[in-house]
């Protein structure tokens, strides 16, 4: 069975021209099929407060309004898609930069209204993804293309829906694993799963099931690495071979596994 790495880049990484120039030319490097998934970093935040559009963001994430969207749209399928694509050339890597919607790639539906602590939020045009064209991809990859893709997708009714790229990346990782042998890398500014965030040095190199529920019942896994987590275990359990999380800097060991922090199922 021919290999697949899926590798997602953090927003840190892609805000940091000089990170983000050292990363793509080592995953340029990294030889067989692949694919690169990437966030949006702080840019659209900065160009919408430029314009004067208010943004709020609730747990971490998004509340994507019309005009949000627009923003969006431009930095993440635009600007950042295109300047990655750009350097991935310069590095006789050839890739192809597309959102959810070029191709059919990736459908999803617009997320419902969800109420927590009797609050309701409304995310607005954000996407929950239901499906993903495995046939597109495989022609691509098999073209010898990499595909950069940007966390914007469709619900196949003329709307763009904004994505979260790490649910991206573990989504494409589950619908290729029944082809391919496929590895999922969520690489960040961190060295990986760390029991303390200021430490980093305290990786965990190997979480499990049972290890990741009692880390979360003992508060040892900070709130914004749980969404992460719960990607990486999802995909373990869906039939990707392999789930790493790792700084983004040592892309050749986190394949390797000799770095980061493993996820593996019990």
């Amino acid at each position: 069975m021919q290999v697949l790495t899926i590798i997602k880049i953090g927003g840190n990484i892609v805000d940091d021209e000089q990170a983000l120039a050292s990363f793509l030319y080592a995953f340029a490097k990294v030889e067989g099929y692949k694919i690169l998934v990437h966030g949006g970093g702080k840019l659209a935040t900065k160009i919408a407060e430029a314009m004067g559009q208010e943004q709020q963001m609730v747990n971490g994430r998004r509340i994507t309004d019309a005009e949000t969207l627009k923003i969006v749209t431009m930095v993440y399928a635009g600007s950042i898609n295109k300047n990655i694509v750009a350097q991935l050339q310069q590095y006789q890597c050839n890739a192809i930069g597309l959102s959810g919607a070029d191709g059919n790639l990736i459908k999803a539906h617009q997320r419902a209204v969800v109420s927590a602590e009797g609050v309701s939020i409304d995310y607005g045009f954000v996407g929950d993804i239901d499906e993903v064209n495995i046939v597109f991809i495989k022609q691509l990859i098999e073209q010898g293309m990499s595909p950069v893709i940007a966390p914007i997708t469709h619900d196949s009714n003329g709307q763009l829906l904004n994505t979260n790229a790490d649910t991206i990346a573990q989504a494409i990782a589950t619908a290729m694993a029944g082809t391919y042998s496929t590895t999922l890398i969520y690489s960040f500014e961190k060295a990986g799963v760390l029991l303390d965030t200021y430490n980093e040095d305290s990786v965990i190199p190997i979480i499990k099931p049972s290890d990741y529920a009692q880390l979360k019942k003992q508060q040892l896994i900070f709130a914004g690495m749980i969404p992460k987590l719960d990607n990486a275990f999802s995909a373990i359990r869906q039939g990707v071979s392999k789930v790493i999380i790792g700084n983004a800097h040592q892309l050749n060991q986190l394949i390797l596994g000799k770095s980061g922090t493993t996820i593996l199922n019990d």
